[in-house]
């Protein structure tokens, strides 16, 4: 992506070196990135996730690191960047869309884990949003698990892991989040994970979107950038990373879609930057 010049977001709260270091027991950080993938990379279940890294023997310890390595650097203001970019562009398609004035959330940076409205959040879960605050959450050291584990990297793969989780706000000012979360609440187990499936894949859909305006109003988008971002939906669907994890899938037990169901609602949104595509609760679960 052709980010150079670009204004940084000021809504971004910096807790990096704030917060705790994590020292992970049985399995390591490896085989929790991969179970936690499953049920909260971008935007899952935080109970869910806290329940497996306490499973996993998770303890935390006090860090006070202060300085910061030129990478690390690097990376918090391409996070600044990419989250200023998703306020120009939602700015923009509430306006033409007659939504109102968008409502940014606050992209907090931090390492180890830090304190949420959602509950304790932690570097072993990955990227999530907490409604509760309307506020992003973000360790940096992420992208290194998730070029590491699962072999996705680029700019636009790194920036979709952000707009994806913007995408979960724009579900909460619309009011698609409180929805789906009450239906879940009442129904049982396998529904509730099929709400949640329509939940990412909206999200999904929106960071297309996103990714379509980006390149419509900046010109930052190659070929190049677009296959590393749809390599990153590939990997993160629920029968690819179950698979990968235990050998095998369980449909039912799926939370985020498939992967080429995330493809397919990415490269929707990017084709055709219209919210008013976003239709993944009017879908029949054959056309899903």
């Amino acid at each position: 992506m052709r980010l150079e010049g670009r204004r940084e977001s000021e809504n971004v709260e910096d807790r990096r070196g704030m917060g705790t270091g994590t020292k992970i027991g049985l399995g390591g950080i490896g085989g929790l990135i991969i179970a936690g993938l499953i049920t909260l990379l971008m935007g899952g279940n935080l109970g869910d996730v806290l329940e497996q890294a306490s499973g996993m023997g998770i303890q935390n310890e006090g860090t006070t690191q202060t300085n910061f390595t030129e990478e690390e650097q690097q990376l918090a203001q391409f996070a600044r960047i990419i989250e200023a970019s998703t306020e120009d562009v939602w700015s923009q398609i509430f306006r033409e869309n007659g939504l109102g004035e968008y409502q940014p959330p606050t992209l907090v940076l931090y390492t180890g884990s830090t304190s949420t409205a959602c509950g304790q959040g932690s570097k072993a879960m990955g990227p999530f949003y907490c409604s509760g605050d309307q506020n992003l959450y973000i360790d940096l050291s992420f992208f290194q698990t998730m070029q590491q584990q699962l072999g996705a990297s680029g700019d636009l793969a790194y920036a979709y892991v952000i707009a994806h989780e913007v995408g979960h706000h724009i579900e909460y000012l619309t009011g698609t989040l409180q929805q789906a979360h009450q239906r879940m609440q009442a129904t049982s187990q396998s529904n509730a994970n099929k709400y949640s499936v329509r939940l990412e894949l909206m999200a999904d859909f929106y960071a297309g979107v996103w990714a379509h305006y980006e390149s419509r109003m900046f010109g930052s988008i190659n070929d190049k950038d677009l296959m590393e971002a749809i390599k990153c939906a590939q990997v993160i669907g629920d029968d690819y990373l179950q698979k990968r994890a235990q050998g095998y899938a369980v449909p039912e037990s799926f939370t985020h879609g498939t992967s080429e169901q995330r493809m397919k609602w990415f490269k929707l949104g990017f084709q055709t930057g219209d919210v008013r595509r976003a239709t993944t609760f009017q879908e029949s679960d054959a056309t899903l």
